[in-house]
């Protein structure tokens, strides 16, 4: 599947403006895209040959800045290594396997597939089912393929890690009073959190409208006061990320969330 240049998924195809087809697949039962050109990320994902070289799909290849694959979907899990103290602990404690250099660090390959999830350790991510990778070309890398084991499985059971920082994610300062809510008590924030968390967590579909709508209703209720920490933010993109949201996707959700109520 083609990537932007900044390594997120292509957008909408014209079939498909402002997610009128739902958006991507029921996260509960993922299939392949069903739509003429690649707009729903890891689900686009195919070796088609037909497809890959169609006419729907010609502009999202001239315009593309790099190439992603479904680990998923080729039978492999990709542990990504975002920076030299990941690789360091990846080098520690997990098994040897096939390397392949990234952007920021490494891409350790193992043969199996799990669940993705993001943020299991500081500067780690599991991308396999239902999640994508960058794709560097055949040949590239060292070593030969491990099975996955169960040290990594073990990591996507973990709790998540509050995340790692977010562009644009602290958007007020904490007031004097070490950042209490002044309009309201310090529980009223706790159980809004803990709803959005919540309400994010049970959405069955159109996840991006639910997350959009939890952050634009937390937002409503503290984004001006300086109450919220990044702690917070963190809470509810990692919910969201749990839902299978990229961080790309959440960072949008946010950004959109704060033009609509003018902040």
């Amino acid at each position: 599947m083609p990537l932007r240049e900044d390594k997120g998924p292509m957008g909408n195809c014209r079939a498909c403006q402002k997610n009128i087809c739902g958006g991507r697949p029921n996260m509960k039962t993922p299939g392949p895209c069903a739509c003429a050109a690649p707009c729903h990320a890891w689900a686009a994902a195919t070796i088609d040959p037909h497809t890959l070289t169609s006419a729907a799909w010609a502009p999202a290849w001239r315009r593309a800045g790099a190439v992603a694959y479904h680990p998923g979907g080729a039978g492999v899990t990709v542990v990504d290594l975002d920076n030299a103290d990941a690789i360091a602990w990846a080098r520690q404690s997990l098994p040897i396997t096939r390397t392949v250099p990234s952007t920021r660090g490494e891409h350790w390959i193992y043969l199996g597939t799990m669940a993705s999830r993001n943020d299991v350790r500081p500067g780690v991510d599991i991308k396999s089912l239902m999640s994508y990778a960058r794709w560097l070309g055949p040949g590239t890398g060292t070593g030969t393929m491990a099975l996955l084991p169960d040290v990594v499985r073990a990591l996507a059971a973990k709790e998540p890690t509050a995340g790692r920082p977010v562009s644009g994610a602290t958007i007020v300062s904490a007031p004097a009073g070490g950042g209490r809510c002044p309009h309201r008590s310090p529980a009223y924030l706790e159980r809004g959190i803990a709803m959005a968390e919540q309400r994010i967590e049970e959405a069955s579909e159109g996840i991006h409208t639910a997350v959009y709508r939890m952050f634009l209703a937390v937002l409503s209720a503290h984004g001006r006061c300086g109450c919220l920490t990044d702690a917070h933010i963190g809470r509810l993109f990692t919910a969201a990320q749990a839902k299978g949201e990229s961080l790309r996707h959440c960072e949008d959700a946010w950004t959109n969330a704060r033009t609509t109520l003018g902040m």
